[in-house]
């Protein structure tokens, strides 16, 4: 029935380089044109306070990738010293005779996946130093083979997707990466198949590049991180009460709650409230169109449930962990996050409200086919009806957060969001980028007191609960989100593994009260990302 778009179904498959890696030198070094530098370790050799343990001193671990890396040298009047990468001597000629003070050598040769190590010793003269400076890892093009996995495996998931396109699957798109290789970047299906209830005649194809609506994985890359990075800049401490922010949030239980209560959905609050409809379980008490009344009334949201007794996922929750950063940053959350974490790691395809930013409407994918109504079944004052795209389907960040919520509005593609999840991987930096704490994130990622499957804020394979977002192979460490719209991050440490699925599920049509689009394993998610751990589990 869902046929009648073009017979030749768009299945882009490409492994082009999406960024630069952090390697992109010839043999030999080359003076660095910056003056402020980024590193993952404490760049001062020798160490300004050295243990007394002489065999413990001026050696370091960082993170790296097998053919990936470099260092940026700052010599301070060294004119001998001895450089090694996991015990193998790096050349410093030109580090130690250029008349530039700075220069970049290409360590490639010596890296391997995971901890590597460095080893500085015998510096001349004495009282003399240098600043060796190791950024952090960066996306990179990469074959399957070179990183363990099978490509007659990867085809299965192509397949899989096909077949479920044909079937009348609207769209997805889909990027893997491994050991900081991008592996499989591709786009299946539609971006478009309905103008409200009317099936295209022609319908555009998915592109890899295909911007989405990412719904509630908005609570992970734009609050999350950005709580992360105020907690790593010590502007924020998650004990602390949320009246300390927001001081009217008070009252009937109110200023008993933390941020962290917040970050674990223990805070008492029920999942959702309708601001944006007068016929709300609160009546017009609870009614709003207007951002600063919403906010307002985030003030006022009486608790359903006594604090820190269960987990109950909720929007609220992070409206409010939205509402803090704004009062913590005096930025509304949209300019904050775009201009202190998207901006700096070079992303520029993620964003909120982004029809107003500039962006052409035929970049992304829709979302439901009439509005907010779920086919005709429902109504409110200033409901929007037409075909959804380029506007956050979300009902409350839509029409009373005006587009912009810690919970809902974020848009984004495949290779900005496997960015973030790099970032992360990489335990809180990108190239010579560093957006929070690796520390910080250990405590983000832990399993909170009340649910393994949850960290502060982030999702937990944790143990089988999660086989639907994570599937039967996920490390117990893999971390990750979902988006209602139909989006999936899964950032997985053990295996260096990144996966983002993204997905226009809910572009379509609603068949005895439910979206076709969610019948389908692509957009249930756990059948995709079992077929991508299968394609190097068993390539063993």
């Amino acid at each position: 029935m869902q046929n009648k778009c073009l017979t030749v179904m768009s299945f882009v498959l490409a492994f082009t380089l999406l960024f630069t890696g952090f390697v992109g030198y010839d043999t030999h070094a080359k003076a660095a044109s910056k003056t402020n530098f980024v590193s993952q370790v404490d760049p001062r050799y020798p160490s300004e306070d050295p243990t007394s343990r002489v065999l413990a001193r001026d050696r370091r671990t960082f993170k790296g990738y097998k053919g990936a890396g470099e260092i940026i040298v700052e010599n301070n009047g060294v004119t001998n010293v001895e450089v090694y990468i996991n015990g193998k001597a790096v050349d410093m000629q030109d580090a130690l005779s250029s008349k530039n003070k700075v220069t970049t050598i290409d360590i490639s040769k010596y890296t391997v996946n995971g901890a590597n190590i460095i080893k500085v010793e015998n510096i001349e003269p004495e009282e003399t130093y240098l600043n060796i400076y190791i950024p952090y890892p960066k996306l990179r093009q990469g074959k399957p083979e070179e990183v363990g996995f099978s490509e007659e495996k990867l085809a299965k998931i192509d397949a899989l997707i096909e077949s479920e396109v044909e079937d009348g699957f609207p769209g997805a798109a889909l990027l893997i990466a491994k050991d900081g290789k991008v592996i499989k970047k591709s786009a299946y299906g539609y971006k478009v198949k309905y103008d409200g209830d009317q099936l295209l005649a022609k319908c555009p194809p998915m592109e890899e590049d295909t911007i989405f609506d990412q719904a509630s994985n908005t609570k992970m890359f734009a609050t999350n991180i950005a709580i992360q990075k105020l907690v790593s800049e010590g502007k924020i401490n998650i004990n602390d009460k949320v009246s300390k922010y927001i001081p009217g949030f008070v009252g009937g239980g109110r200023e008993n709650i933390t941020i962290k209560h917040l970050l674990t959905h223990t805070a008492g609050f029920e999942a959702w409230i309708g601001f944006h409809n007068p016929n709300n379980h609160y009546g017009k008490e609870m009614y709003s169109l207007d951002r600063d009344r919403t906010l307002r009334l985030l003030e006022q949201i009486p608790l359903t449930y006594e604090t820190g007794t269960k987990t109950i996922y909720s929007d609220i929750d992070y409206m409010l962990l939205g509402y803090i950063i704004e009062n913590v940053t005096g930025q509304k959350l949209d300019l904050y996050v775009e201009n202190n974490i998207y901006k700096p790691l070079g992303l520029k395809h993620t964003c909120y409200n982004p029809l107003k930013k500039g962006f052409s409407l035929d970049r992304f994918a829709a979302t439901e086919t009439m509005g907010n109504t779920r086919g005709g079944t429902i109504d409110f004052p200033s409901i929007r009806k037409y075909t959804l795209r380029g506007e956050v389907h979300d009902e409350i960040t839509y029409y009373s957060m005006d587009g912009v919520s810690g919970h809902a509005g974020l848009f984004s593609n495949t290779q900005d969001m496997a960015v973030l999840c790099q970032m992360v991987l990489n335990g809180g930096g990108y190239g010579d980028v560093k957006i929070f704490d690796k520390g910080v994130l250990d405590q983000f990622t832990k399993p909170s007191d009340n649910d393994i499957t949850f960290g502060l804020g982030w999702n937990r394979a944790g143990n089988m609960d999660r086989i639907w977002q994570f599937g039967p192979y996920a490390s117990d460490t893999a971390i990750g989100h979902t988006g209602w719209t139909g989006t999936l991050t899964l950032i997985d440490p053990k295996y260096e593994l990144v996966i983002v699925l993204l997905t226009n599920k809910k572009h379509s049509e609603i068949i005895d009260g439910r979206f076709d689009g969610d019948k389908y394993q692509t957009g249930m998610y756990g059948s995709i990302v079992s077929l991508v751990y299968e394609a190097f589990l068993e390539n063993k």
